[in-house]
């Protein structure tokens, strides 16, 4: 069973309006499952090199998923450096 996931995504330029994942959720360019959090970790870290991730054009976020992470907050690895709007 995944117990992790690994999302890419690209990031929405600033609208005024408080962002809500559930409502309007980033559009998602990948998404890996993984077993443990050290491999999501590494997934993620892989993600994170990549150019438009560095630019803050896009984001790296790790899940957790599943039973036993259920209540686990989502961790945002990379986000746009502040004043960027992609």
């Amino acid at each position: 069973m995944t117990r992790f996931l690994v999302v890419l995504t690209d990031v929405r330029p600033l609208d005024g309006a408080v962002r809500n994942e559930r409502l309007a959720p980033e559009r998602r360019r990948q998404v890996v499952g993984a077993s443990n959090r050290e491999a999501a970790d590494r997934i993620a870290g892989a993600f994170m090199a990549l150019g438009m991730v560095r630019a803050g054009r896009q984001r790296v976020k790790v899940l957790a998923v599943g039973r036993r992470f259920a209540g686990e907050v989502t961790r945002v690895l990379r986000e746009a450096p502040a004043g960027r709007a992609g």
